[in-house]
């Protein structure tokens, strides 16, 4: 399961909204395989998010919860969003897409985030997000 580091967050600067204030990173190939898998809803709550990087798109097999996921370009300027993606589906491959932000379902609508939208990444301390 992702290690959620209280110490980073994802924040819409658009919007002047935080999308996840307890940050996990995956950026290998295990994490990013993993991702979310053996997670539970409660385990993936409000605040919490998935930073997949690199990826162009995702899937929610095996998963038992929905997610609400934001497509990122290499300036972090929000490509595509997935509401409420239910569990054992896929979600479209978006080629313009660096890389991908899970979040717990119904923080896109919570936060007013929608395509264009800049988000920055606030690392911990040592300057690390937590690896998934």
């Amino acid at each position: 399961m992702a290690v959620f580091s209280p110490q980073s967050q994802a924040f819409n600067q658009t919007r002047q909204a935080y999308l996840a204030t307890a940050l996990a990173l995956a950026d290998t190939h295990w994490t990013r395989l993993r991702g979310l898998l053996g997670a539970s809803a409660s385990d993936f709550r409000n605040g919490r998010g998935l930073w997949i990087v690199p990826c162009r798109g995702v899937h929610t097999l095996a998963m038992s919860f929905p997610i609400d996921v934001v497509y990122l370009d290499r300036e972090q300027m929000v490509v595509h969003i997935e509401q409420n993606l239910r569990p054992w589906r896929f979600a479209p491959v978006r080629f313009q897409a660096a890389s991908v932000l899970e979040l717990p379902c119904q923080t896109i609508a919570q936060t007013g985030t929608v395509v264009g939208d800049k988000i920055e990444f606030n690392v911990g301390k040592d300057g690390r997000i937590a690896t998934a």
